[in-house]
């Protein structure tokens, strides 16, 4: 099973006033949603499932925050498929393995995203960035 698209649907960032105070930096990262999906391959549909994401960086208290809605298409086999869609509406949950590829997918991508427009209205970086000692 693999990836085999990745999509940006909503992109917000909004600084608010400054403070003088220590920001606090979350990030998170939530499924909102898995779908069934025919993917057009040539003259073909494969099965496939659409997972839709929210990536939140949120800056307390209250400077800020940035929020990235998107989609991803996981390819599959069509049996292996229908029993994560069904698990799915049963518990709002996906396998172990799913989570892995799913989550290191939209970390990769939404963390480049968040840093870009972060720099763009000001705020601080959402992850770590290196930092040089001289000895």
């Amino acid at each position: 099973m693999a990836i085999v698209s990745f999509t940006f649907t909503k992109l917000l960032a909004e600084k608010k006033d400054g403070r003088n105070e220590k920001i606090t930096i979350n990030n998170n990262v939530s499924i909102v949603n898995v779908e069934e999906h025919n993917l057009p391959i040539g003259s073909q549909k494969q099965d496939s499932l659409k997972i839709s994401f929210l990536f939140t960086t949120q800056y307390d208290p209250g400077f800020g925050s940035i929020e990235l809605h998107g989609n991803l298409i996981y390819l599959g086999d069509a049996e292996q498929l229908k029993e994560v869609f069904a698990n799915w509406q049963k518990n709002k949950k996906l396998s172990a393995d799913m989570m892995k590829d799913v989550l290191s997918s939209v970390l990769n991508k939404c963390n480049i995203q968040a840093l870009i427009m972060s720099r763009d209205v000001q705020l601080p970086p959402p992850v770590p960035m290196p930092r040089v000692n001289v000895r």
